[in-house]
């Protein structure tokens, strides 16, 4: 019976386009932030004195400047996907689920 009901949700045009529109906000940021996280573990792993130059005359070294940093960028990124889920994501949903009802 739930297979029934999953099988022709899956055949609704209205799910379909929502399944995709996620993919396309998902797969973007996802591939932004490995690339940038791997970066970073490369530059430490291969060139680990660029992030080891002091700012100033303090202990702070760029490394930590940068960590931080990534840790904002991630936080960045949630902010978009959050957005993009509440403009885009949740129209879709709602739209499927008044032409579903309680399928």
């Amino acid at each position: 019976m739930i297979e029934k009901k999953l099988d022709e949700l899956q055949h609704l045009s209205e799910y379909r386009d929502l399944v995709a529109t996620r993919r396309r906000i998902i797969w973007p940021l996802a591939i932004l932030m490995l690339l940038v996280y791997y970066a970073y573990i490369l530059v430490i792993a291969f060139k680990p004195e660029l992030f080891a130059a002091k700012i100033g005359e303090g202990h702070t070294t760029f490394g930590i400047v940068i960590g931080l940093g990534l840790i904002f960028f991630s936080f960045l990124l949630t902010g978009i996907y959050v957005h993009k889920a509440n403009t885009k994501l949740e129209p879709l949903t709602k739209k499927l689920l008044e032409k579903t009802g309680d399928l």
